[in-house]
Order: structure tokens, then C-alpha cells, then sequence
């Protein structure tokens, strides 16, 4: 699927963090839609432009010059919880699930296109998340009460090929 919008929100829930919850340059993508009146009284709202799978994106690769990816970050919570309700939840296979959101993420991107990743390890180290990326961010920085909400930025690099593997890969 080709778009002329240049942002790619890949979680967008209720657009919580935007400031302009209608910017004419992103793609709000969620994989539900839904509207309901949260526990404290708050109507919420989940309507993205687009209802996809982050696993799974409907884009051509180096859609997006920037890509906001804010997943669910609980595995342990009630299916009916509120923050369940408002922020999603993640599935048992939450593992292989965030590599292949990571992985669609960054094939989105455009060369040397910038990913922005937040990150509450209140039930799951941002370290291991780390390692199953297998991705080093650029910077980050923590913040929230507790300061366990980390706000990562990945460029997305070409590949560098070095004269070994040139020859590993040709008939000389």
C-alpha cells in the first residue's frame, strides 16, 4: 500500500501523546477500534485511520520517514483491566510479537528514516526487549513517576557489507 503521508503512528490507541491528535502528515494505525468510559469516568476513544496489525503492516517498505511505535507493555493483565481497556494488552507470543512489530517498523522506514520506541518496564526490562530487537537506540530517556517509562530513537541504517562478506558471497 503506498501513502503520501510521511509519519507512521504503528499503536495509536487514543493518540495520547500527540499534540495534534489530526496531523495531516500521519497514518494512525491500531489493530482495534473502540470507544467506552473508562473506571475514572473518561470517555476513550480508539479510531485509527487505519485498523492493521503492527506484526503485519499493509505498507511498501520505505514508506515513512518517521515511525512512532508505541506497543502495549504489559503481558499480566486482566482482560478487562483498565489499562488493558486503554492502553491494549499483550498476547502470550508477546515476544516474537514486538520482534516482527520492530522488524516491520524499521522495513517501513526509509533509509536513515528515524523510529521513535516507548517503553514502561513495570512488568518487562527494556534490556530484554534490547536483546530481542537486536537493535542498539541512538539515545533515550527515561521518565514517568518512577522513571520506567523509556523513550528510545533507532535510525534505520543500510546494512554495511564489508570486502569479506563480498567474497564469502562470489565465484573468486
Amino acid at each position: 500500500m503506498k501513502t503520501d503521508k510521511i509519519i507512521l503512528d504503528a499503536c495509536c490507541g487514543g493518540r495520547m501523546m500527540w499534540f495534534n491528535k489530526t496531523n495531516p502528515d500521519v497514518v494512525y494505525m491500531d489493530i482495534r477500534e473502540e470507544e467506552f468510559v473508562a473506571c475514572d469516568g473518561r470517555k476513550v476513544k480508539i479510531h485509527p485511520d487505519l485498523i492493521a496489525d503492527f506484526r503485519r503492516m499493509p505498507f511498501d517498505d520505505e514508506s515513512f520517514k518517521l515511525v512512532v511505535f508505541d506497543p502495549p507493555h504489559f503481558n499480566q493483565l486482566g482482560e478487562k483491566s483498565y489499562t488493558a481497556q486503554k492502553y491494549g494488552r499483550l498476547f502470550p507470543s508477546w515476544e516474537t510479537d514486538l520482534k516482527a512489530g520492530f522488524d516491520e517498523c524499521m522495513r517501513v522506514l526509509e533509509p536513515f528514516g528515524i523510529m521513535i520506541f516507548k517503553w514502561n518496564e513495570g512488568q518487562i526490562p527494556v534490556n530484554k526487549l534490547l536483546d530481542i530487537f537486536g537493535y542498539t537506540p541512538l539515545f533515550g530517556h527515561r521518565s514517568g513517576k518512577a522513571s520506567k517509562t523509556h523513550w528510545m530513537c533507532f535510525m534505520k541504517r543500510q546494512p554495511i557489507i564489508s570486502v569479506e562478506s563480498i567474497k564469502q558471497h562470489t565465484m573468486f
